[in-house]
């Protein structure tokens, strides 16, 4: 019996209302203390197309996807021997028997589960959408049977989820008991996993990370968001006014202290954002891949005009069009070096909701303090699925960095003022919000060549002073992002690793299974672009280190060969981008593989 530890997967139809009882089935786990982990894997279409909603249990805590499948929940005749091929030998085949299927289709080495759902929702239901709905419910109900996950527990999650439709939930708990019925009645002792009461969950949450980045935007202080909708950001715009309903209405007169506005296209909303950051408010964009192509003008005139702002990219697979539902980290290069010309962006890169949370409200200080674009690099794994985190901590006596701003009293007392000056080697002028004094201070920007006063200038010389600024300023930028995080084998090894973003929780498990192949990593984890100087010095002090990443050329490595002048043949590509989420097995064979190939373990040899 295998207690607290494997993977179930559901294989649906797209349209089929099985997402919210397949969620229901995850958070009942999630109830009894036993840490979860869901990937829902969509078409980009409304209906009609395979899906599927993977469960890693995990006791032990891993966060990623194992790869692998223990319970193949196959609802979807479309898929139905592709599903069967994922399972692990021995593993179990759960599917709607109401239709015979002939034996060959089924693998020798499973465990065959058949339930009549259709003919059960036929003989209890007439209206042809409950038919539909409460299948998936009676499927949910049958396995928490044959796991073990408690009635209450779901009965007490239904409750939840149809508090404002009262009218809804005896029959949802009606259907559940019915699957139960026929587990207990037909199934008993089918499968040979469990679920067990634990401990293990604490005080974490099940959160998504669109809506952990809405919220950091809130709590960072943003008062503008101009978006225009596309997968899979739009969420993180719904979720920023969703809670500035919440927290941004003022009390007394029951007006808004916000804005959100949908622009006609992605290159208005960036405008609107670059408009609003000049005027004083903090305001971002949240988009993806194909959003980012359509900025690029106004991404260059906030660099070179030198104004806040906050670019959420949520990313998804490319290019063009690409696999708009499917993650991918496949815009890091074109982030760092957004806009024609000589640029270069500060890039923030979370590794799951709560990193996010903190990581949004973070670029708000940063933007304003360099007075430049940040870029939030999130992906469709962390931005559209529900990650297991730490609860979301904040600092109420956190006061905002604003940067250099000078008031009113500041242009009275000084001798003169130039936007572009830069007094203290930092790269960065000080600046001032419009209206600030009647007659000094900056009324007017341009994105046109200016000299340290912004006044126009192509004079050759004021534009190479100008550039050569701009690069201190990304110098600087190294002192005021976010450090990597560090971790040591324990015991000195040849073999370092670098990882970013959501790659994380996969990296973790599968340093685990290098561990017991003998194979040990010390790692890096990156978390902003500028890279602090302890990226370098990490690769330099390793023979071979695997850059793990879901892109198809390597983006990051390429950007730490760049700007690191790191040599190319220390930095080994560890590349997954078929639009899942990696998984850690998958890290660790290919780890293993260049072990082996660079002959360099004895134990991976072995």
């Amino acid at each position: 019996m295998r207690v607290n530890d494997f993977v179930v997967k559901f294989a649906n139809v797209n349209g089929s209302g099985s997402a919210s009882a397949n969620r229901l089935f995850a958070r009942s786990i999630l109830r009894m203390g036993v840490p979860v982990s869901s990937r829902n894997i969509f078409p980009s279409n409304i209906q009609g197309l395979p899906t599927w909603y993977e469960v890693r249990v995990s006791q032990a805590g891993y966060l990623g996807r194992r790869g692998g499948v223990d319970l193949m929940v196959a609802m979807n005749p479309q898929t139905f021997d592709a599903d069967i091929g994922e399972i692990e030998a021995g593993g179990h085949l759960f599917y709607d028997s109401t239709r015979p299927i002939q034996a060959s289709r089924f693998r020798e080495d499973l465990s065959v589960i058949g339930m009549p759902i259709t003919r059960i929702c036929a003989e209890r239901y007439s209206d042809i959408r409950q038919r539909q709905l409460f299948k998936n419910i009676i499927y949910v109900g049958a396995l928490a049977e044959l796991l073990g996950i408690e009635a209450e527990v779901t009965a007490d999650l239904v409750r939840e989820l149809f508090k404002r439709k009262a009218k809804l939930i005896e029959p949802n708990i009606e259907a559940l008991d019915v699957g139960r019925e026929f587990a207990t009645r037909e199934l008993a002792g089918a499968v040979d996993l469990a679920i067990e009461r634990a401990d293990a969950v604490g005080d974490r949450i099940f959160l998504e990370g669109n809506n952990a980045a809405g919220l950091g935007c809130v709590y960072g202080g943003a008062t503008v968001a101009a978006w225009y909708p596309i997968t899979p950001s739009t969420s993180l715009a719904e979720a920023f006014e969703r809670h500035c309903r919440k927290y941004r209405v003022d009390p007394d007169s029951g007006k808004n202290r916000y804005a959100v506005v949908q622009a006609e296209d992605e290159l208005a909303s960036i405008g609107m954002v670059v408009g609003a950051t000049w005027n004083g408010a903090r305001a971002f964009t949240a988009t993806a891949g194909p959003g980012i192509s359509l900025m690029q003008e106004f991404i260059g005139l906030a660099y070179f005009a030198e104004i806040p702002a906050v670019i959420f990219d949520v990313q998804r697979g490319g290019p063009s069009t690409g696999m708009p539902t499917r993650t991918q980290q496949s815009d890091i290069l074109f982030c760092a070096y957004a806009s024609h010309g000589d640029t270069k962006h500060v890039l923030l890169f979370p590794d799951d909701p709560a990193e996010t949370f903190a990581l949004s409200a973070d670029a708000f200080d940063i933007a304003d303090r360099l007075q430049t674009p940040v870029f939030v690099m999130l992906d469709l794994d962390i931005g559209m699925n529900e990650w297991l985190c730490e609860p979301l901590t904040w600092d109420k006596d956190r006061a905002y960095d604003r940067g250099k701003v000078l008031s009113a009293e500041d242009l009275e007392a000084a001798r003169e003022f130039g936007r572009y000056v830069d007094t203290d080697g930092d790269g960065i002028g000080a600046r001032t919000y419009p209206g600030t004094h009647p007659t000094r201070g900056a009324f007017f920007t341009r994105g046109s060549s200016h000299n340290r006063y912004a006044r126009y200038s192509e004079d050759g010389a004021d534009y190479v002073e100008n550039m050569q600024r701009l690069q201190r300023k990304f110098e600087t930028a190294k002192s005021v992002v976010p450090a990597p995080v560090i971790k040591r084998a324990g015991e000195r090894t040849p073999f370092g690793a670098i990882f970013y973003g959501s790659t994380a929780p996969a990296m973790a498990e599968a340093l685990d299974s290098l561990s017991a192949l003998g194979i040990r990593l010390d790692t890096l984890r990156i978390r902003a672009f500028p890279f602090h100087d302890d990226v370098a010095a990490f690769a330099m002090e390793h023979d071979h280190v695997f850059v793990v990443e879901q892109n198809r050329d390597g983006q990051m490595r390429a950007l730490l060969i760049n700007e690191e002048g790191l040599d190319p043949a220390r930095l080994t590509p560890v590349l997954h981008y078929n639009g899942t989420p990696i998984t850690a097995r998958f890290i660790t064979a290919e780890i293993v593989r260049l072990c082996r190939e660079l002959g360099s373990t004895k134990d991976a040899a072995e």
